[in-house]
């Protein structure tokens, strides 16, 4: 079924079943087990034969993915020319990975053996991903040992082959993957029919044996190992004798914009202190657009040395190059690496540097290395796993690591860890969900890199334990026997008593995308909160979309359009019927307090972050500190991800440490001197907003209320409202479109004005020779000198522009659009007929150049005698309306390929790029600048999630100290993981006190203020201030707040600060400010008054 020497060339499977795939029951109302009844065949195996491989192809092509079918929808036929790519459902995928190594992974045959809980992991990642066919291997049958594990597996698969369990499931998360099952045992040559081979459940000598076929195989299969033995985990790679390495980190290359290069040896590269340089020594770079010094122009990369914020050296003699005049761009080349990597064999004896992901843990890769063949050893042995509690077994492995240790030549381990041993022997049998998440993210990974080339493999050994996750206090053994559940693997960890903690937990998740969805699966698998007391809340105000389904796994296309948390949390009760969850579509934040009320949030045990910014971030951190609630944070950026933990006066909050803002490039620099594209796009979005949306809302605004709309511009009074006017006189007035040869005829005129006029008035203002005041040459770096653009029908981009732009603003004037604009030749016709009148021009043209200003509108004496004028223009335009006219606003809309809107910002970007000679970039590429988009991967989402949940057991426990609890950096490309304790929170000490951000004063029985400020000087501190929001409430220096010395603080907040109490709320908080007896400010925690 599946065929490694197919050619590249293929057609790649579509997620949807094509419109000539008849699907038997496939409405949306149908049953999801009759949805797939059509699908489930027996085809031809890997191999050749048919004994116990089954084959799922839901793509509505053939088994072998390579005909009938493809995975990209057209542009506006529906149709995908061969090899395309489904833009619209693998977005965020392609800004990690990019076209090429998409392509790569479409035409890659996986073979994954061992499908309990990691090996159901990798196969959901790898389907989600796209590649061209997943086959699963798995001679065992489903046990009840195994729900704890693994997401697939229901009840009702007990007893069945967990292979064939697993297809319909896996199946799901992406009809485009050809899915097919060997259930008999494996042979190495059958191995041959794969790229990557990923085994999670294989005796140490099969695993070598297999490993040397695939290395010594032409061309070398990509072989891994992986394992998850209770809190325990290991990953091995062998790429083969020689792999390259095409992007080791996946960034873009490195620029810098220069400003001088001096004739030396060695010569002295100084850049534009715009952006700060990230060159290190040691990087090649090459030089282009220099004036003067061409010598550097050759295109041969040059090795830089002493790198710097803003310059570097290179390795070069200049003293005879010609001098140096103006411009140019250095950029970083990334070159290919090339590993070579040893067989397991050789590894095992000689591992070479571990991947280290906790350096509080040095030695422990070491130890770990030896445990998991002495495992290995007691399996091979005993024909079973140590018994969890059992502290025979624990010293028969201890045996048999010392024995590993001592027939070492090099490498012998002085001392060994006899009570981390005995909690890798007590859990080897468990694999658990977080750990299986987690470690199913970096082998997924690994897979990505071995088809594609993209980012540095891991090398080849990586050790990780999370033994800080088990229970603070010591376990019965009794407590860790089996109850003949379905939490018995991770009971034999955590016991029994420790279990029902997690299923009475009470647990906020806020947001149900892709993180959300990982988080609801692995605490449906940990049983957390599917006991009688527990309860799940998810909340999600957002709507499944296309470009949700490569990764938000708990999502299908049918869903497409419902609620997020709706959906998901439905998923995850078929995941685990027990779990007690309820979802809401309310965004968490201060006007759904009312929802989430005090009560709520008191009932707590612990809230989940799974949300995609800073501002919902930073509101869920402050109820959380509010009321003392532990916090786990979370993100990913692209193969990044971070965790972070907020314990409660243990940690420091989330907000209290900050990124620095972005950096944003000025006014004036967007919109008259762009040196690079992401410039480019920012003016295209401004121009796509202004014209297509903020200028139709601003007349239909005046047309719906014109006296009151004209008074609001006549109080304003401003340039600004001087602008809105004129644009708005001109929509309804000289650019006012009835017929679509009008729209063309402005989207012409619009293309001159834009790409020709505006710069030939700013080169006629500054021309190319212009000086500054300081006698400086006004066109130096960073700026850019332009040149005009010559409309040209036989330019295809020039087309382009001018049919996205006349088709969007008939849109806005609700014209008809012609099926001939999309015919060249009769766009090129009617184009052609459009009159340009000349352009002179204006000597008194004034254009902004200063960095710091806010508005490119240039204030005026006479502003408000203009701003009459235009109202009596606009009100003569009324008149002569139709009765109820209006304009139909754009919104932006960057996931629909057919709308225009991404065509017409590409077509203004690259246009602009073009006029100052900066490299255009492809409509995806401007869909990411443009749209925002953030770059998302499932298998730094299961990183993330898998680690956090490791930290849930010690919340939920309880008992946990801070130098148990780990934040985490990743990144999956290089690869690296960097764990580190929290950092404690500050304190602040006054006489024999001291508190932290995390306290909160709580005065009951509704006080008074003279009764808060006893209070307060019983404990030392003299309270000058009050307020309640940004009402001031009492200050001690004014006479007349003394009279509000006896009434009760509520009837302050409802009379002074005019506070509406709704009455769900028991009490409000205040802000005082104090200071001790010696007149030093003392920084308290808020107050809380409970007059309830």
């Amino acid at each position: 079924m599946v065929n490694s020497n197919s050619s590249v060339d293929f057609m790649l499977p579509v997620k949807r079943p094509t419109a000539g795939a008849a699907l038997e029951g496939d409405s949306e109302s149908s049953s999801l087990s009759k949805k797939h009844q059509s699908f489930v065949s027996t085809a031809t195996s890997a191999t050749g034969g048919t004994a116990g491989v089954s084959t799922v192809n839901m793509g509505g092509g053939s088994a072998d993915g390579t005909n009938g079918v493809s995975n990209g929808v057209g542009r506006r036929n529906g149709k995908a020319p061969i090899g395309d790519i489904d833009e619209d459902l693998h977005s965020r995928q392609l800004a990690v990975y990019g076209r090429e190594t998409m392509r790569r992974l479409f035409a890659s045959n996986i073979l994954v053996s061992g499908l309990q809980g990691l090996g159901a992991e990798v196969a959901k990642n790898l389907i989600l991903a796209g590649v061209k066919s997943v086959t699963l291997h798995d001679e065992g049958n489903v046990e009840l040992w195994d729900l704890s594990g693994s997401f697939i597996f229901s009840e009702e698969d007990l007893g069945k082959n967990r292979a064939l369990a697993s297809v319909q499931k896996l199946q799901e998360l992406n009809n485009a993957v050809v899915i097919s099952t060997l259930t008999d045992e494996l042979t190495k040559e059958k191995l041959s029919n794969f790229q990557a081979v990923v085994f999670t459940d294989i005796s140490l000598d099969k695993a070598i044996e297999y490993d040397d076929y695939c290395h010594k195989h032409q061309p070398p299969i990509a072989f891994i190992k992986s394992e998850v033995r209770g809190l325990f985990g290991s990953v091995f790679c062998d790429f083969g004798p020689e792999f390259t390495v095409f992007d080791v980190d996946g960034e873009d290359p490195r620029t810098g914009i220069i400003a001088s290069i001096s004739n030396d040896n060695p010569a002295l590269v100084a850049c534009v202190d715009d952006e700060r340089l990230e060159f290190q020594d040691g990087d090649l770079v090459v030089f282009s657009e220099v004036r003067g010094m061409t010598e550097l122009t050759d295109g041969k990369p040059r090795k830089i040395k002493n790198a710097r914020p803003y310059s570097f050296t290179i390795e070069e003699d200049t003293t005879n190059y010609t001098a140096y005049e103006r411009g140019g761009i250095v950029t970083q080349v990334k070159e290919p690496k090339v590993l070579n990597f040893k067989t397991l064999k050789q590894a095992l004896k000689d591992p070479g540097d571990f991947l280290l992901s906790d350096f509080s843990k040095f030695d422990r890769p070491s130890l770990l290395h030896l445990a998991f063949q002495a495992l290995d050893k007691f399996i091979a042995d005993l024909g079973r796993y140590p018994i969890a509690g059992s502290e025979e077994d624990a010293q028969k492995l201890l045996s048999l690591v010392t024995d590993i240790n001592n027939s070492l030549l090099d490498g012998r381990l002085e001392e060994i860890d006899q009570k981390l041993l005995r909690n890798f022997a007590f859990g080897a049998r468990a694999v658990l969900n977080p750990m299986a998440a987690m470690f199913g993210g970096i082998v997924g990974q690994e897979v990505v890199k071995a088809c594609s080339g993209k980012f540095h493999p891991l090398f080849q050994f990586f050790y990780f334990d999370s033994v800080e996750s088990l229970p603070s206090e010591p376990l019965d053994p009794d407590d860790l026997k089996p109850l003949n559940s379905r939490y018995d693997a991770q009971i034999s960890i955590f016991g029994s008593k420790l279990q029902k903690k997690f299923e009475d937990a009470k647990v906020f998740i806020v947001g149900s995308g892709a993180l959300g969805c990982e988080f609801l699966k692995n605490l449906a698998l940990m049983g957390v909160c599917c006991g009688d007391g527990g309860k799940l809340t998810v909340t999600d105000d957002d709507v499944i979309e296309k470009s949700n389904l490569s990764r938000q796994f708990l999502f299908r296309d049918w869903n497409i359009g419902q609620a997020k948390s709706t959906v998901a949390a439905s998923a995850a009760t078929l995941i685990n019927p027990r779990l007690h969850v309820e979802a809401l579509q309310n965004r968490a934040s201060p006007e759904t307090e009312n929802v989430f009320d005090d009560t709520f949030w008191e009932n707590l045990s612990v809230v989940i972050n799974a949300l995609d910014n800073v501002t919902a971030r930073l509101y869920i951190d402050q109820r959380c500190l509010y009321f003392q609630k532990p916090l786990l944070e979370s993100g990913t950026l692209g193969a990044k991800c971070n965790t972070q933990m907020v314990i409660p006066h243990l940690t420091e909050n989330y907000g209290a440490s900050r990124d620095p803002p972005e950096k944003q490039a000025p006014m004036c620099t967007v919109h008259s001197f762009p040196h690079n594209i992401d410039h480019c796009l920012t003016w295209a979005r401004s121009e796509f907003d202004g014209l297509l949306e903020k200028t139709p809302a601003e007349v239909n605004a005046y047309l719906s209320s014109p006296d009151e709309y004209i008074s609001a511009m006549n109080k304003a009074g401003d340039a600004q409202a001087r602008d809105t006017l004129e644009r708005v006189l001109e929509c309804l007035d000289r650019d006012r479109c009835e017929t679509f040869q009008d729209c063309i005829t402005w989207a012409r005129l619009k293309f001159e004005d834009y790409f020709a006029n505006r710069v030939k008035q700013l080169t006629f203002t500054f021309p190319e020779d212009a000086v500054t005041s300081s006698g400086a040459p006004f066109w130096s770096a960073p700026k850019r000198f332009p040149r005009p653009l010559n409309f040209s029908i036989h330019d295809f981009s020039h087309l382009q522009f001018v049919m996205a732009a006349s088709i969007l603003r008939a849109e806005t004037f609700g014209i008809p659009i012609p099926d001939w604009v999309h015919a060249s030749e009769k766009l090129a016709y009617a184009v052609d007929k459009v009159i340009i009148p000349d352009f002179l021009p204006k000597k008194d043209a004034k254009i902004v150049t200063d960095e710091k200003a806010t508005s490119l509108s240039t204030a005026s004496i006479d502003d408000a005698a203009v701003i009459n004028e235009l109202v009596m223009k606009l009100e003569r335009c009324r008149e002569k309306l139709p009765p109820g006219y209006k304009m139909n606003p754009i919104q932006f809309e960057k996931d629909d390929d057919t709308n225009y809107h991404m065509d017409l910002i590409a077509g203004f970007a690259n246009m602009r790029a073009r006029n100052y000679s900066i490299p255009e970039v492809d409509k995806l590429k401007a869909k990411f600048i443009a749209g925002r988009i953030i770059p998302a991967i499932a298998t730094s989402t299961a990183m993330a999630t898998g680690l956090v949940c490791l930290e849930l057991y010690k919340v939920l426990d309880g008992q946990h100290k801070l130098e148990d609890y780990r934040n985490t950096f990743a990144n999956l490309a290089l690869p690296l993981f960097s764990m580190a304790e929290p950092v404690p929170p500050k304190v602040i000490k006054h006489q024999d006190m001291s508190w932290t951000i995390w306290d909160r004063w709580i005065l009951k029985d509704n006080p008074s203020l003279r009764e808060l400020l006893q209070w307060l000087k019983n404990k030392g501190l003299n309270a000058y201030s009050i307020s309640y929001g940004s009402c001031l409430l009492y200050n001690s220096m004014f006479p007349r707040h003394k009279d509000r010395m006896d009434r009760k603080l509520v009837d302050l907040v409802k009379d002074v600060a005019k506070a509406e109490l709704p009455p769900y709320r028991r009490h409000f908080d205040i802000v005082v400010a104090c200071e001790d007896d010696e007149d030093n400010d003392i920084d308290i925690p808020q107050i809380s008054i409970y007059f309830r």
